[in-house]
């Protein structure tokens, strides 16, 4: 933990900004919690680009188009997805101050959605901030089976057509691991990360 705000403070979106650049991103304890601290693991979490793993049964879903793949047009939603309740997880990192601040990233072209619809039901999605070309995977949600891996492989595929080079995912889970995911130094990371921010890759054409 570096510091908190203050309870009810925003988190400006340069500061933000000014975070990932060196490695550091935001959490809180709750959704109720009105406080942020910020990260910096000593192993990062990452999905190399050229190891992403797709499973035979996944690239079918894939192909078969069961879902409506679309990106940033319920952004809030997806963020308010991804901070409820499960069943095997009674509480969020998510709290007001940071959904505010990457609604207002998503505002301004810094953060993004990937979205699963069926329906016109939202269904699964993904949400991350870009900075250079680094992708920062924040959290996913799935509420029909493979919904949340289907908008990962759109993801991956986006990200290797506009040039970006990092994908990051803060933390590995078994899931992750499943798609190439591995734990990285922190001075890996931030080796990583610089050449990531040398130039631009813009997430539209």
């Amino acid at each position: 933990m570096i510091r908190p705000f203050a309870p009810g403070h925003r988190i400006p979106t340069d500061l933000l900004l000014k975070a990932y650049a060196t490695g550091v991103f935001p959490m809180a304890e709750s959704a109720d919690d009105p406080e942020v601290f910020w990260v910096r693991p000593e192993a990062r979490g990452i999905i190399p680009l050229k190891g992403f793993h797709v499973s035979k049964s996944l690239r079918k879903t894939v192909r078969q188009g069961q879902f409506d793949i679309r990106v940033d047009t319920d952004f809030p939603s997806v963020i308010d997805a991804c901070a409820e309740e499960r069943e095997n997880r009674r509480s969020t990192w998510i709290n007001g101050p940071i959904r505010d601040a990457y609604i207002e990233l998503n505002r301004i072209g810094h953060a993004h959605s990937l979205e699963a619809w069926r329906d016109e039901r939202l269904v699964g999605g993904l949400y991350g901030v870009t900075l250079g070309r680094a992708f920062f995977g924040e959290s996913m949600f799935s509420k029909e089976t493979d919904a949340s891996k289907v908008c990962l492989v759109h993801l991956v595929e986006r990200l290797r057509e506009r040039n970006f080079t990092l994908l990051d995912t803060q933390f590995t889970t078994e899931h992750l691991k499943r798609f190439g995911a591995i734990d990285v130094p922190r001075r890996k990371y931030e080796i990583l990360l610089a050449e990531a921010l040398e130039s631009t890759a813009k997430f539209y054409p």
